[in-house]
C-alpha cells in the first residue's frame, strides 16, 4: 500500500468513514457490519499513520472487508463509482477481500484462520530480501478457535518476525454466540503471553492507547490485542450478534447516521 506521507488520522476523518461504510452496507443491502464498525478505527489508524510504500496490510477477517475499502477510499486508493459496486454482480469489492484486481490487497482472503500463515510468510519473504519493509495482519478473536492460527504463531515467534505486527479485534463475538460461548479460551492473552511475543492489551478504539503499543520498542513477534466493541458507534448495534448478519433497514439506517453525527 501505497503512502507518501503519513498524516495524524483526526475523530472527524473516523467520522466521515464510519458513515460512508454505513452508505455502503445500506446502498448494498450487505449485513456483518458489527465486525467492520469494531476493526475501523484500528483499521484507520495503521494504514494512515503506519504504512510505508513498501509495507503490507493483510486482512485475516474477511468479514471486515467493507471497512477495508473503506480505508482504501480515505487514502484516495478507491473512488466512490467503486464503492457503489460493492457486493454487487462482477465487483473488485467482494464480500471477501479478493485475490487480484487491488494492488493494495495482497491476498484473498476469508476462510478464517489463513490470514496470519499469510503474513509470516510474507515478513519471512521480506527478511529473506533484507528488506525493512513490515507487515500488519489484522484478526478476529474467533479466528484463534483454529489450529492453522497457532502454528502461524508458532512459526512466527520462533522466527522472531519482528517485522510482523498482528492486531486481534477482540470484540467477543462471533457466528454463532460469543466467543466464550463457542469455544472458550478466555482470556485469550494469557494463552498468548506463552509465546515469546511482545503482546499488548489495548481498548481498540483509542488512538492513543494504539499507538502506543504500535510505537514500542521490540525485537520479538509484536501481537496486539484490541479489546474493541461490535457494531462500535451505533448504539443499538453495539454488542449485539444480529449486527454480525442483518442489513440496516431504512430506519435503522437513518438513526445509524444521526447518531454517529452527533458524536
Amino acid at each position: 500500500m501505497s503512502m507518501e506521507t503519513k498524516v495524524s488520522l483526526t475523530p472527524n476523518d473516523l467520522c466521515i468513514a464510519r458513515k460512508r461504510l454505513l452508505q455502503m452496507h445500506f446502498d448494498s443491502g450487505v449485513g456483518h457490519i458489527g465486525g467492520n464498525l469494531s476493526s475501523l478505527d484500528a483499521m484507520m489508524l495503521v494504514c494512515h499513520e503506519y504504512l510505508g510504500d513498501d509495507d503490507r496490510f493483510i486482512l485475516s477477517k474477511g468479514h471486515a472487508a467493507g471497512a477495508l475499502y473503506i480505508t482504501l477510499w480515505s487514502l484516495g486508493r478507491l473512488q466512490n463509482e467503486d464503492l457503489r459496486t460493492f457486493h454487487r454482480d462482477g465487483t473488485l469489492l467482494s464480500g471477501h477481500p479478493p485475490a487480484q484486481g487491488i494492488a493494495d490487497i495482497p491476498f484473498g482472503t476469508g476462510s478464517l484462520g489463513h490470514g496470519l500463515s499469510l503474513a509470516a510468510g510474507t515478513a519471512l519473504a521480506f527478511r529473506l530480501k533484507r528488506s525493512e519493509a513490515k507487515v500488519f495482519c489484522m484478526m478476529s478473536d474467533g479466528e484463534w478457535q483454529e489450529g492453522s492460527t497457532w502454528e502461524a504463531l508458532i512459526f512466527a515467534s520462533h522466527h522472531r518476525l519482528t517485522a510482523l505486527t498482528v492486531l486481534v479485534d477482540h470484540n467477543g463475538l462471533q457466528g454463532f454466540g460469543t466467543t466464550t460461548d463457542v469455544a472458550s479460551m478466555s482470556p485469550l492473552w494469557d494463552k498468548l503471553a506463552g509465546f515469546d511475543v511482545d503482546l499488548h492489551v489495548v481498548d481498540g478504539h483509542d488512538p492513543g492507547a494504539i499507538r502506543g503499543a504500535l510505537d514500542s520498542e521490540t525485537r520479538r513477534l509484536r501481537v496486539i490485542v484490541l479489546l474493541t466493541v461490535k457494531g462500535h458507534g451505533v448504539s443499538f448495534l453495539e454488542n449485539r450478534l444480529d449486527s454480525h448478519y442483518l442489513p440496516l433497514t431504512d430506519d435503522q439506517f437513518r438513526r445509524a447516521i444521526e447518531e454517529v453525527d452527533s458524536k
